[in-house]
């Protein structure tokens, strides 16, 4: 305590009775005024909330910490709409995903299928393993570098982050834990790039032996070639497991085609293995693997496109039907039992090319179909009605149609088992999933959260660069993959 002066304090002449306090002067000035040591420091309680964690009042702190900060532009950014300026990049959200990885390879593999396997469906623990094929696009001038790739990834973690509330304790398994994404692969040399693969699995007579799995690549040689990866995959799970250069090599070199193609598809419906190919011609051919595993190509093509087969669909519940689509804007159904080897039905669904379909395998009358101007649609094919003379009908009405994409459809698929969920990936760099299910009411505007022309169907946007095509996990809900000029994701 600070020192007074002696002449500050007054002391009373008159003793206190017993039990009496001093009666305080009236006069304050005579009064001597009481410092605290810390009185320096602090001036009042105001000045101690004001001063914040620096010393300095909140505002001022803020204020500067305002004019430092960089300026963020809060207009929403929409992939494949917005530009972004010289020097800057998108990153994901990473809270949005569940799960996230990216995957480089030495050459882009602009096509690619999943495999299924025997780790069980519906698996929601982590880490989550998958297995896959690709087929690489090397240079014109390292063409001899191509390869099939066989390649399980291992070590797919959740994202690290807080958990909503939302999840069941039965997701919270003990074996959901953090750990490094393993890739393995099994090479199979190609001497020709890769336009599309896709694979096929033909069960055993043996139920504990794993299925027998085909691969159909379409080459940038007008060449089909089938592969059994079957010891490729049973490699990954038993180590020490040789691959000899006689498993590596094609089972069969299909050479009906005079240019190359794109349309690839097997039949679900038979399990010895029907393949579909469609070329730059408009040809399609029917390839069926007999008894003794003799591959054998009906040489009579179906014809009737003015285009190139873009892509091609069998029937999931008619072993005998099958859709084309071409860059003459049409789709056509076709009939593996006519003679005459024309459409049974023509419908123009475009004014371009119709460059990719689905085909629903929950609900048989769905078709989705992507189209170089950006659009894609839903069309119910009990609408189709039969064409004569090989011309197209008029388009009825789709079901469901979106522009929300300003470059081509460059892969377009059904989720597995929910018939309301669709998976579109583009040339502006976007892979996005949709839920058709989300119904637009006259009174709804078109725009989602204030944003312009975005439909409330759009469930999601990921940014990809180059991509090309996507995939749904049929045994991992919600899972999708995609691959592109980038790389896999």
């Amino acid at each position: 305590m600070a020192k007074r002066p002696a002449e500050e304090f007054h002391t009373s002449s008159e003793s206190l009775k017993k039990g009496e306090r001093p009666v305080q002067p009236q006069d304050n000035e005579e009064v001597g005024v009481f410092e605290d040591e810390f009185e320096d420091e602090f001036e009042s309680e105001d000045e101690i909330f004001e001063a914040g964690v620096d010393g300095r009042p909140d505002i001022e702190r803020e204020a500067e910490e305002s004019r430092d900060a960089m300026e963020v532009d809060q207009q929403t950014f929409i992939p494949g709409r917005s530009k972004l300026k010289a020097g800057e990049s998108l990153s994901p959200d990473t809270s949005t995903y569940e799960m996230l990885h990216t995957l480089s390879t030495t050459w882009p593999c602009l096509s690619f299928d999943v495999v299924r396997d025997s780790l069980g469906v519906n698996r929601k623990t982590y880490p989550a393993t998958l297995y896959a094929v690709a087929g690489t696009q090397a240079e014109s001038t390292r063409a001899r570098e191509n390869e099939l790739m066989v390649m399980k990834l291992s070590g797919l973690s959740r994202m690290d982050r807080d958990r909503d509330e939302e999840y069941d304790d039965d997701d919270d398994d003990e074996g959901d834990e953090s750990t490094e994404p393993i890739l393995e692969t099994k090479s199979i040399p190609l001497t020709s790039t890769t336009n599309r693969v896709r694979t096929h699995q033909c069960p055993q007579s043996d139920p504990s032996k794993i299925p027998t799995t085909f691969t159909a690549t379409m080459t940038e040689a007008a060449e089909v070639l089938i592969h059994d990866i079957t010891p490729h995959l049973s490699s990954f799970d038993n180590p020490g497991t040789i691959i000899t250069p006689q498993q590596s090599k094609p089972l069969a070199i299909l050479k009906m085609h005079r240019a190359e193609g794109y349309a690839v598809d097997w039949s679900p419906l038979v399990a010895q293995g029907k393949l579909l190919t469609g070329d730059n011609e408009g040809k399609i051919f029917v390839t069926t693997c007999e008894d003794g595993g003799r591959w054998t190509t009906d040489n009579r093509p179906f014809t009737g496109h003015q285009g190139s087969v873009e892509d091609i669909q069998w029937s999931p519940n008619e072993k005998n039907v099958f859709a084309s689509a071409s860059s003459d804007g049409t789709v056509k159904v076709w009939d593996v039992r006519s003679k005459s080897r024309k459409p049974a039905v023509s419908v123009t669904v475009s004014s371009t090319d119709v460059n990719v379909m689905s085909w629903s395998h929950q609900t048989a009358h769905l078709l989705a179909t992507g189209a170089d101007d950006g659009e894609w649609a839903v069309w119910d094919l009990r609408q189709w009605k039969p064409s004569s003379n090989n011309t197209s009908s008029p388009a009825p009405k789709p079901v469901a149609s979106f522009n929300f994409n300003k470059e081509q459809i460059t892969s377009i698929e059904w989720h597995p088992t929910d018939d309301s969920i669709v998976a579109v990936a583009a040339g502006d760099n976007t892979l996005t999933l949709w839920d058709l299910a989300v119904e637009l009411d006259d009174e709804e505007s078109r725009d989602t959260a204030g944003v312009q022309d975005v439909p409330p169907q759009l469930l999601f946007v990921h940014y990809m660069e180059l991509v090309k095509e996507c995939h749904w996990h049929p045994q991992i809900p919600g899972c999708v993959m995609g691959t592109g000029g980038g790389g896999f994701g």
